[in-house]
């Protein structure tokens, strides 16, 4: 029997032994836990959980998932909350990491955000928002630098990874060009490298 056919309540291993989900509830409450951490990103909370605390996913699989979310409409970690869900329970677990994902943070942030229409021209309200922004920022140069060691096993290989990291930065933080634009540019250039390294 597949990961994804398992009846909720299985073992939290599949038949590799590699760690996975119990149930649909505990699926559910990661994504649910994650979620609720994510003050101005998910992406870092993200991996810290699916892949050092839970062991759900190696490195390798999160930055090949991750780069599959990022390319797909939509926010990034919502895609990757149902690509995750799919591949333990099929449909229900996509279902399910998405209600983790989104249920109890947009109550909070419709409760917020009635909240922010009476105290946003408060000086100690912006200041600490744009703390918030520094702490985000923070967080996703740190999951950079964690996910980098994985590069050396990127099919394009670590030179050409760096490569295109370097090229997407001047891109869009530099050049300031559009999103779609950098991904039809420098997405086929990344899959032709990979794609020739593999052949090789």
């Amino acid at each position: 029997m597949s990961p994804a056919a398992q009846p909720a309540g299985a073992a939290g291993t599949d038949e590799t032994g590699s760690a996975r989900p119990a149930s649909l509830w505990e699926l559910y409450w990661a994504f649910n836990r994650l979620a609720l951490q994510g003050f101005g990103g998910v992406l870092a909370v993200a991996q810290r959980e699916l892949v050092e605390r839970l062991g759900w996913m190696s490195q390798e699989e999160f930055l090949e998932s991750l780069a599959v979310a990022q390319v797909l409409p939509g926010p990034n970690v919502v895609n990757l909350s149902l690509m995750i869900g799919d591949r333990f329970f099929g449909v229900r677990g996509a279902f399910a990491a998405l209600a983790g994902m989104m249920l109890l943070p947009c109550v909070l942030m419709l409760s917020m955000a009635a909240l922010y229409g009476q105290f946003a021209s408060h000086p100690v309200v912006g200041n600490a928002l744009r703390g918030m922004g520094a702490v985000s920022a923070g967080l996703i140069l740190a999951t950079g630098v964690k996910l980098a060691p994985s590069l050396p096993g990127n099919p394009m290989g670590r030179w050409w990874a760096w490569g295109l990291a370097g090229l997407t930065i001047v891109a869009i933080a530099v050049l300031r060009l559009p999103l779609p634009w950098v991904l039809a540019c420098l997405g086929p250039l990344g899959m032709w490298a990979a794609w020739r390294r593999l052949k090789a």
